[in-house]
């Protein structure tokens, strides 16, 4: 099955936005629908974003999910004036407990295990950049246009791009980009390893569809197991990660699935995994 055949179809938004979900295959699309206001985002629109990134790891027939959205932007950043004031009073927006969508281990939160793909074209600034360098892959357009422009408002980005852009692209290409508020092009992107791949406007759901269906056909536990290690990797160093390689191992080689990948490697045929 083609996941990318038909596009989804947005709801008709209010007009503070709304998150859009719809399930193929195991496969929980999750759509940015406040197209008028380039996706600008909203009190309602991240609780509603927590949401859906809760049911992705609590469904178990979910197996992966994509951040995408409606219009020709995939977001302008933050819609200021609705959430300034929750910034003033240092007050949380997402209800403790719930998955949060930055994951960086924000205290009161639980971290997502599933995979999580991002779709990203048009313009993708502040909160859009940090929702990506938080999710796993990024297909991006090949016009899209980023900037991580909070000193320019006054404000420091807190949805994880001081933590993550030195990362990925070190320090003086973070602190150029931090600092300065620039505006970079998509292969500037590619270049500091914000984004995993660039493709034209037109393609950039369907390449995040294709990629998020070839994880959904992988073993469930497996692929949690070795996303879990690889960010342990990077957050805590290799040496602790590599702590968990036995006793993880030894979980997964005693599952149903292990043994249907056996099977399907003797018979010669595509496994079916339950995630059992």
């Amino acid at each position: 099955m083609n996941l990318a055949d038909p596009a989804p179809t947005p709801t008709i938004p209010p007009p503070e936005g709304c998150i859009d979900t719809e399930v193929r295959d195991g496969v929980l699309l999750i759509g940015i629908n406040r197209p008028a206001k380039r996706n600008g985002w909203t009190v309602p629109m991240f609780r509603q974003l927590a949401d859906a990134y809760t049911r992705l790891d609590d469904d178990p027939a979910l197996r992966v999910g994509v951040l995408h959205a409606f219009g020709e932007h995939f977001t302008a950043g933050l819609d200021l004036p609705a959430i300034a004031p929750y910034m003033q009073r240092g007050e949380d927006i997402i209800a403790y407990g719930m998955v949060e969508p930055y994951d960086y281990g924000q205290p009161g939160y639980r971290r997502r295990t599933k995979p999580m793909v991002v779709a990203v074209r048009g313009i993708c600034f502040t909160v859009g950049i940090e929702l990506m360098l938080g999710a796993d892959i990024v297909v991006a357009g090949e016009q899209c246009r980023f900037s991580q422009l909070e000193v320019q408002r006054g404000i420091m980005a807190t949805g994880g791009a001081t933590l993550r852009m030195a990362e990925r692209a070190d320090l003086g290409n973070a602190m150029l980009h931090l600092l300065t508020a620039d505006e970079f092009d998509a292969a500037e992107a590619l270049r500091l390893n914000f984004v995993q791949k660039l493709v034209p406007n037109d393609q950039v759901l369907a390449e995040a569809l294709r990629i998020a269906g070839q994880i959904a056909a992988q073993a469930p536990l497996a692929v949690v197991a070795t996303r879990q290690n690889v960010l342990k990797a990077v957050e805590c160093g290799p040496v602790v990660a590599m702590q968990d390689f036995i006793n993880t191992q030894k979980r997964l080689a005693g599952s149903e699935d292990a043994a249907e990948g056996v099977r399907a490697f003797v018979e010669r045929r595509p496994a079916r995994f339950t995630g059992r």
